[in-house]
């Protein structure tokens, strides 16, 4: 598993602003068919990932979505790697931080996302 992860992630990416309502995310995110969404922000770079469990989460508090905003349910921590890096290491990384999503980035420019859920499909497509 030492091919560059650019060869797994998804380039197909669903992105919301910073500001969008949760409400405004998830018809996105529902218009997208997408499990997550990177949250952007106002110079264009990645403040956050909002999966479908955050949404899950936020409706069972029983908070309003049409006024909680999308910095404020993301998750903060985004860690990235270049398109270079190996998948390895990027399963290490995803491993060691305990996340589920991993954003790929070049020159600061967002490439694509790689998900647990595409190494998995990876481990498949080996070894069955």
């Amino acid at each position: 598993m030492d091919k560059p992860i650019s060869l797994l992630m998804n380039k197909h990416i669903t992105t919301v602003d910073i500001n969008d309502t949760i409400d405004q995310v998830e018809k996105i995110m529902d218009s997208h068919k997408s499990t997550c969404a990177l949250v952007i922000g106002s110079d264009q770079s990645c403040f956050g990932v909002i999966s479908y469990p955050d949404i899950v989460h936020f409706h069972e508090r029983g908070k309003n979505p049409k006024t909680e905003r999308a910095w404020e349910l993301c998750t903060h921590k985004v860690i990235e790697v270049s398109p270079e890096t190996s998948a390895s290491e990027t399963a290490k990384l995803m491993l060691k931080h305990k996340i589920n999503h991993i954003v790929i980035t070049e020159n600061k420019i967002i490439k694509g996302i790689v998900s647990s859920i595409d190494f998995v499909g990876e481990y498949l497509k080996q070894n069955v």
